[in-house]
């Protein structure tokens, strides 16, 4: 059977109060979709620099409260501002909140202003792709020897369309990958993907492929995405309005593309 369609929205919370923010979980949740991501930053990335934000973790834990179906998690967490041990207790404990529906998403990081301002190392490009590299196989480690255990494998999300390292670490150690661009841009990661499956000994059907919708409809996008393998799609929505209309749209989608799959059997 072919992997299902799923819809995931992403919460960015930026521009809102947290109460806005609340409200568009629970309606998220409510409307069908699969996933609710929030993301790591410690700023907004656009409209006010300076206007309202929350900081990812101590969210996610509230979620994992506030929801009792939705998987949740980071689109995704920067591998520079917490110990990867640290944060493989985080995750492996958010997991236990939510009753085992954590998604551990995990890239490289790139805003500056989040290092500088809190007083990370930014480093290069090169020397934060290291640190990735270094930190997926220790926070396996730390799920390995933490008691209470996670409540199951927790899966891991990595972001970043990086060829020669980003997807080479992700045929290593991820369940799903996201990616950004348009679908021919992702068909030819996709290809580069598999081809590091092979090289590290994954079977490529393992690794969920999942991309944004940017703005878009399903109408507009859909079939192009399904298309080229991409099995997540998620919308990005800012605050303080959270907008889930087209959010529904995809899921009535996902919905129609299930059922005549389920239905022709694939």
């Amino acid at each position: 059977m072919a992997r299902p369609v799923r819809v995931g929205v992403q919460l960015q919370p930026q521009h809102a109060d947290y109460a806005e923010i609340r409200r568009a979980v629970a309606e998220a949740e409510e409307a069908g979709v699969d996933v609710v991501f929030n993301w790591d930053h410690f700023f907004p990335l656009y409209g006010e620099a300076d206007g309202k934000h929350f900081e990812c973790w101590t969210m996610l834990g509230a979620w994992a409260e506030a929801t009792s179906r939705v998987e949740i998690g980071a689109l995704v967490t920067s591998v520079g501002y917490r110990n990867p041990e640290l944060l493989a207790d985080m995750a492996r404990t958010v997991d236990h909140i939510s009753d085992g529906r954590l998604l551990l998403g995990i890239g490289a990081g790139w805003f500056e202003r989040d290092y500088a301002e809190y007083g990370y190392p930014f480093g290069t490009p090169g020397s934060r792709l290291g640190d990735l590299e270094e930190a997926l196989p220790r926070i396996e480690r730390r799920w390995e020897a933490l008691n209470p255990a996670p409540t199951r494998k927790i899966p891991v999300l990595v972001g970043g369309g990086g060829e020669k390292k980003t997807l080479r670490y992700t045929a290593r150690h991820a369940d799903i990958w996201h990616g950004f661009g348009d679908p021919d841009t992702l068909a030819r990661k996709h290809t580069v993907l598999d081809e590091w499956c092979v090289t590290e000994g994954r079977d490529p059907d393992e690794i969920e492929r999942s991309a944004s919708a940017a703005d878009k409809g399903p109408d507009e996008i859909g079939e192009a995405l399904l298309r080229v393998g991409t099995r997540l799609v998620t919308l990005g929505l800012t605050g303080p309005r959270y907008d889930l209309g087209l959010t529904r749209d995809w899921v009535a989608w996902r919905d129609d593309v299930n059922r005549q799959q389920a239905a022709a059997g694939v």
